[in-house]
């Protein structure tokens, strides 16, 4: 069942951050993963939530999410973020329509 990421960012650095999206990038498309939301405007609709920078990526199945989110390799890079913004970062499974649409457009692995 496909996977998404869900993120809320604060950036305190911007320009360290800049190089944070260059390098992070290309590792979601190595996961399988696309972006489905990045930095959008938002508009909260109820509740107190006053999210920054909203991040919404979609990948084939939990586990390459959790890897992408997760693995030794791309530690350095999540870093880099950590370093310059403040993140909540949570991980869901989607819906069985959007798993249909994932498999049929899946390229390359984890």
């Amino acid at each position: 069942m496909v996977a998404y990421i869900i993120v809320d960012i604060d950036v305190h650095n911007p320009e360290p951050y800049r190089e944070y999206l260059k390098k992070i990038t290309p590792t979601v498309a190595a996961c399988g993963g696309r972006y489905l939301v990045r930095g959008a405007r938002t508009k909260v609709l109820h509740g107190n939530w006053q999210p920054e920078r909203v991040v919404v990526m979609e990948f084939p199945d939990w586990e390459r999410a959790q890897h992408w989110a997760t693995c030794e390799e791309y530690q350095p890079i999540h870093q880099l973020r950590q370093a310059n913004a403040s993140v909540r970062m949570i991980l869901v499974d989607g819906s069985v329509e959007a798993q249909c649409r994932v498999s049929a457009s899946i390229s390359t692995l984890c």
